[in-house]
């Protein structure tokens, strides 16, 4: 059964259409619901981080609406204390103190296999600010419908990268190195919201009717990256954003260039003076730099 959709224009990016919050922060509740209408179901929903459960929550909706069972893990205790406040009285809700890593004492598998979840539960959804690649990298045995997973929105579509294992590290990932992921575990991008890309298993993408699942098409928001280029001159450039976004800071170009003004221009037009001194300024550049 193929999801109803307009029939004047088979857009790539329709589920964006069916975007909207009950608790989510970019439409993810609503573009989930649409996917959910047309794979099967079993009821059974993951969160980590889940905060108290609601804030900013991707299975809020679904718990509350929807009588979703769930797991939520929440690492924080101030914060976990304020997920029991949510759903005390909720018995389908199994909320967890604890950490979600990437070793075999601590990885989802090792914590799912402590509940009843099946083993191909509806959704997960990973929020954890930095290691979200690797967590769910190491997740083998379990395999969600739907994964909804932050990748840090500073970052171009086309860029690779993945922030080191570590769990004291948090820098996020690109979308692009996600979806290299996805592919390699069988899931496929259905969806791009502002911080969150929506990936669904494979079996199941013939029936979201998106002729082009590709990141340049699906990811629309590039209102958080920082585009950075290079002058014939030699002068930094920056255009887009141009701030860090977490920390509410701007950063210009003059703070950012290699070169002084002096040797600011195409090499080929140096004067006799730039020509004899800049492989002086280069050279001790490099040595800095090394």
């Amino acid at each position: 059964m193929a999801l109803s959709q307009p029939t004047s224009e088979l857009s790539s990016n329709w589920l964006m259409s069916r975007a909207y919050n009950v608790t989510s922060q970019h439409g993810e509740d609503g573009i989930i619901e649409a996917i959910l209408e047309v794979i099967p179901r079993n009821n059974w929903c993951v969160e980590f981080g889940a905060w108290d459960g609601k804030t900013l929550s991707n299975t809020h909706y679904f718990i509350t609406r929807h009588n979703y069972a769930s797991v939520l893990i929440e690492a924080n205790p101030k914060k976990f204390k304020d997920l029991l406040k949510t759903y005390g009285r909720n018995h389908t809700v199994i909320a967890l103190n604890r950490y979600v890593g990437f070793d075999k004492t601590n990885s989802l598998d090792a914590i799912l296999r402590e509940t009843p979840i099946a083993t191909d539960f509806d959704l997960l959804s990973i929020d954890i600010d930095g290691n979200d690649y690797h967590v769910w990298e190491a997740c083998q045995e379990y395999r969600p419908k739907i994964v909804c997973i932050e990748y840090n929105p500073t970052i171009a579509n086309g860029v690779e990268y993945v922030q080191p294992r570590n769990m004291n590290v948090s820098r996020g990932n690109s979308i692009t190195s996600l979806c290299k992921l996805a592919h390699e575990k069988g899931y496929e991008l259905v969806a791009a919201t502002t911080s969150n890309a929506i990936f669904v298993d494979a079996c199941y993408f013939d029936r979201l009717n998106i002729p082009d699942n590709s990141v340049e098409t699906l990811r629309q928001d590039l209102s958080m990256v920082t585009h950075i280029f290079t002058g014939y001159d030699g002068k930094i450039i920056l255009r887009g954003d141009r701030t860090v976004v977490w920390h509410d800071l701007p950063y210009r170009e003059k703070s950012v260039q290699q070169l002084p003004r002096f040797f600011r221009k195409f090499p080929s037009r140096y004067n006799v003076f730039q020509k004899l001194l800049f492989p002086l300024y280069r050279h001790f550049v490099m040595k800095i730099l090394r």
